[in-house]
């Protein structure tokens, strides 16, 4: 996989095998480890004014996209997006 840019719109399958549009909305390094903050391109299309459901996944070191396992992982790198949003 290439490197993932802001903005890029790729297609993943969820659990019942049904893609779905993500678009990349923030890149951030935490502890030494990459992760993406993305979003429904549905849903970013809508422009409701209702806030979006954000999604992160870490950049594994082969460009591959995994989800984040535990709670403790998910809060450090959720904090850190926020950060990054209100500076």
């Amino acid at each position: 996989m290439e490197k993932i840019e802001v903005g890029e719109i790729f297609t993943l399958s969820d659990e019942d095998d049904q893609e779905q549009e993500f678009e990349v909305l923030g890149i951030m390094n935490v502890e030494g480890m990459e992760y993406v903050a993305v979003g429904l391109v549905e849903d970013i299309q809508q422009e409701t004014g209702e806030d979006i459901d954000i999604f992160f996944f870490r950049v594994e070191e082969d460009g591959n996209l995994s989800h984040i396992e535990s709670d403790e992982e998910f809060e450090q790198v959720s904090a850190a997006f926020e950060g990054s949003m209100d500076e």
